[in-house]
């Protein structure tokens, strides 16, 4: 990407805001919008520091803080005699209890779902063991294909006890704020990551035609009492995403 003007016109009308937001907290948010907009992709490589100082008439300082907020984000690849680019993965994080749509926001992208099964099940023994209920016992088994930017990335499944869902139709996107909707709060994750190679459901549902690898994340989410209130098994590209844990 040569030409700034359309970025440089949305951070210059962000920072002509009258709000209390940093100058910093504003340039960041503003390279996210672009990223929604399009006006930057994965891949793009951003103006250096003297540059976007320049260009927006604001100190150094504020910009290096943006990146470094961006750069925490996930959302730019900072490489020492390269520049900086738009990161073309999802840096997920293993370490907070962020669902897909809040971690794909975050990074200034735009998550969708397409459903495949909202459905009552009878768990099986595994299902049961990391949900400290009994084998037989009912949960409900939620499975969509997450998408970022209309591309599909991953097949998610999700399983809940029976009891703390009433309506699964009232499930949209984000079952995490849902469970926030019923004043359940998710405190922490366990996650374990492990590689195999695409099936050909996953073949056929993210529409690829080439093998690549698949990344499988199995984790339990648990709310403040230490119950187990989700545990979800995922199937993600490999070549688009990036898990990161923090001690």
């Amino acid at each position: 990407m040569n030409d700034y003007n359309n970025l440089i016109k949305l951070i210059k009308a962000r920072l002509e805001q009258k709000d209390k937001s940093p100058l910093y907290v504003k340039v960041a948010e503003s390279v996210k919008q672009a990223i929604q907009q399009k006006l930057l992709v994965g891949g793009d490589f951003l103006p250096t520091e003297r540059e976007l100082s320049e260009m927006l008439g604001i100190s150094r300082i504020t910009v290096r803080k943006a990146l470094d907020v961006l750069d925490k984000d996930g959302v730019i690849v900072r490489s020492r005699g390269c520049g900086t680019m738009v990161s073309d993965t999802l840096e997920y994080s293993l370490k907070e209890p962020k669902g897909f749509s809040q971690q794909v926001v975050l990074k200034g992208k735009r998550p969708d779902t397409l459903w495949i099964k909202k459905e009552v099940v009878p768990c099986n023994d595994d299902v049961a063991s990391q949900l400290d209920i009994s084998a037989g016992d009912e949960v409900f088994l939620l499975k969509r294909i997450r998408y970022i930017d209309d591309q599909p990335v991953s097949i998610e499944e999700s399983y809940v006890p029976a009891h703390l869902i009433g309506d699964a139709d009232d499930i949209q996107m984000s079952l995490y704020e849902y469970f926030q909707s019923q004043n359940i709060t998710l405190t922490r994750t366990k996650s374990r990551v492990s590689a195999q190679l695409p099936t050909d459901e996953f073949l056929e549902h993210l529409g690829l035609k080439s093998t690549v690898p698949v990344l499988v994340i199995k984790q339990a989410a648990y709310d403040v009492t230490g119950q187990v209130m989700e545990y979800s098994v995922n199937y993600c590209r490999g070549d688009m995403y990036v898990f990161v844990a923090e001690n």
